[in-house]
């Protein structure tokens, strides 16, 4: 009989509704008490005197209680660093300088007589008007002894290449400071942690403890150094890659150009822009 009563009360409509009542309050009730523990255990991480006293090592500690070579390993990576985000600045600022220069410039350009009224539609101080300069001040320099001696094509090349050749190697200044910042800081890192760990194990020779807390906060301290290298190289080699590649595509439209210039100075077909 009591088990008749049970099935009729559970199939119930009323009875359902008071159960899923009671399973959301529950529901409810964990959720604030995850809440109150995670804000708990927030307020007490959070609390600078715990902090100190379950993390005494990290940078602070490692500058405080580190050496002139310690300090000085870490001046040098903070230095290479430093020089290879200032590189990435000046280097972007110079290629928009050099290579500053629209279709329409260049349409200007071609749509005028090679002589200095043309080089004029270029922009100021940029690798086009450098080289358009430079292919017109050879052609005009085509006289004289010069006639005899070499072709005029010649003539023109060699002053062209020369020309496109200084563009080219002032693109490349500061690559190498880049370069060798990918190459070597990683391993500036790696001294320093192998500094690092003989000095903690020294001391801890010294003090005669040899239990876990005292031999892997010293160095697991000392390893910062080789994370701090990595953190150095690893953007100088993707800064180092990255202004590589703008100044080959860079190159090669300029390379273009300076044909297009040479077959035009030579009484070619000006370039359709």
């Amino acid at each position: 009989m009591a088990l008749k009563l049970m099935m009729s009360e559970l199939g119930n409509p009323m009875y359902q509704k008071k159960r899923y009542i009671y399973l959301l309050e529950l529901f409810g009730l964990l959720i604030l008490n995850q809440f109150s523990a995670l804000a708990h255990a927030a307020t007490e991480t959070g609390s600078p005197s715990t902090n100190a006293l379950t993390n005494p090592y990290g940078l602070d500690a490692l500058w405080a209680n580190g050496d002139w070579i310690a300090r000085g390993t870490l001046m040098i990576l903070l230095i290479m660093s430093v020089a290879s985000w200032y590189m990435l600045v000046i280097k972007l600022l110079e290629q928009g300088r050099l290579f500053r220069c629209s279709a329409a410039e260049k349409k200007a350009f071609w749509q005028h007589s090679l002589s200095t009224q043309a080089v004029a539609q270029l922009p100021m101080h940029s690798a086009y008007y450098f080289l358009a300069q430079s292919g017109i001040q050879a052609r005009d320099d085509y006289q004289g002894q010069l006639m005899a001696h070499i072709p005029m094509n010649t003539w023109l090349e060699n002053n062209l290449n020369q020309a496109f050749d200084q563009v080219q190697a002032r693109l490349q200044i500061g690559l190498a400071l880049l370069g060798t910042v990918g190459s070597t800081a990683p391993f500036i890192g790696l001294f320093g942690t192998v500094w690092g760990i003989y000095h903690a194990l020294t001391a801890i020779g010294i003090a005669g403890q040899a239990s876990i807390d005292k031999v892997a906060g010293p160095v697991g301290e000392a390893l910062i150094m080789t994370a701090i290298g990595l953190a150095v190289a690893v953007p100088a080699v993707l800064i180092y890659n990255w202004l590589l590649r703008r100044n080959k595509n860079a190159m090669a439209d300029l390379h273009a150009f300076a044909n297009d210039l040479e077959k035009a100075l030579l009484g070619g077909k000006v370039p359709q822009q």
